[in-house]
């Protein structure tokens, strides 16, 4: 089987707050192989400071940082092995964050990952050699989280389930993107075979239950996000 990638979300956000150092550090030394973290523009417009936040509300938080601070501190670690899923939550700033990956000298290890399909074709025409990845389901809240909408979602995840693996493995074989980020619940041991047959690669968010990880894992996935590296 596969090697699958161990990817910290955030860095490791179970440990220390997520999208900060400490977080990637704490990452790091739990022997990840991928540090995700979120890139959001200070301004809807994608105009002001590139930041390090899932939403606007997590930008207010004390101690945010910016995109440049943190690839400077992840360029100057010894882990050059690791790589960067660099996902971005709106669009319109999507050459600022390669002209920073560039700048870095960390173009070769990132993955631009994001839930819009405009983004994925602006990047891949600025640099076709950027790998590129599409989140999957679109949404902004975990809707498991609830029980009024828990089982509505798992009703429409059933027929989601039927239909991803064939339009994942014509996009990719299209150039659309490279990867394919998906939610725990859309994954299946065929889709699996179907991305990864198409020349792509599967990695699946967000999974915090080291029993469930281990299922993913023998479906033969690319990589597995979690909150905790510990888990692995």
């Amino acid at each position: 089987m596969p090697v699958v990638k161990r990817v910290g979300h955030k860095g490791a956000h179970h440990i220390a707050p997520g999208n900060t150092l400490a977080s990637f550090d704490a990452a790091l030394e739990h022997g990840v192989d991928m540090i995700e973290f979120d890139v959001l523009p200070e301004r809807a417009d994608g105009t002001g400071r590139l930041l390090l936040a899932h939403d606007y509300e997590d930008a207010r938080r004390a101690g945010v940082i910016e995109l440049g601070e943190a690839l400077a501190h992840l360029r100057s670690l010894p882990y050059d092995g690791v790589e960067l899923d660099v996902d971005l939550k709106l669009g319109g700033y999507e050459e600022r964050v390669l002209e920073a990956l560039a700048a870095h000298d960390l173009t070769g290890r990132a993955l631009i990952s994001t839930m819009e399909r405009e983004s994925l074709r602006v990047i891949r025409a600025l640099d076709p050699r950027v790998r590129i990845g599409l989140s999957v389901p679109k949404l902004r809240r975990d809707l498991l989280a609830s029980r009024w909408t828990r089982y509505p979602t798992y009703a429409a995840a059933g027929a989601a389930r039927r239909v991803l693996p064939a339009r994942a493995a014509r996009a990719i074989r299209a150039g659309a993107f490279d990867a394919l980020m998906c939610h725990w619940a859309l994954v299946t041991p065929r889709l699996a075979r179907a991305v990864v047959g198409a020349g792509g690669e599967l990695y699946v968010w967000t999974v915090d239950d080291a029993a469930r990880i281990a299922r993913i894992e023998a479906m033969g996935v690319s990589g597995i996000i979690t909150n905790d590296p510990r888990l692995f």
